[in-house]
């Protein structure tokens, strides 16, 4: 069996879209951190808020994501973190332009 990177893991978060916004969680700057090794995946993440109300939402859809491109991952762990909190200078210059925002 083997097991997916950091970089192949990042990808498939890509594909979940913040439901608000319409736009990855990657991209928004959510995800903080990402940890493989043969014990499963680790994401650290967080949300524009700590009481946005996705968050069973952005959890699941994020665990999902991962399994379906790598079944074999036994283990998914997702951690919300609110240190650092989240700010829009998180967010790709992608992300920017999709909200129309420049700079």
């Amino acid at each position: 069996m083997s097991f997916p990177n950091e970089e192949q893991i990042r990808a498939a978060l890509m594909e979940v879209n913040d439901p608000e916004l319409g736009i990855n969680i990657v991209d928004l700057g959510l995800v903080y951190g990402i940890d493989v090794s043969s014990a499963g995946v680790d994401i650290k993440m967080t949300m524009t808020t700590p009481t946005c109300p996705l968050h069973a939402y952005l959890s699941k859809a994020s665990e999902d994501a991962i399994r379906s491109h790598f079944p074999d991952v036994n283990v998914v762990h997702i951690e919300f973190v609110w240190e650092p909190p989240w700010d829009p200078a998180r967010m790709s210059q992608t992300a920017r332009k999709q909200l129309g925002w420049s700079g």
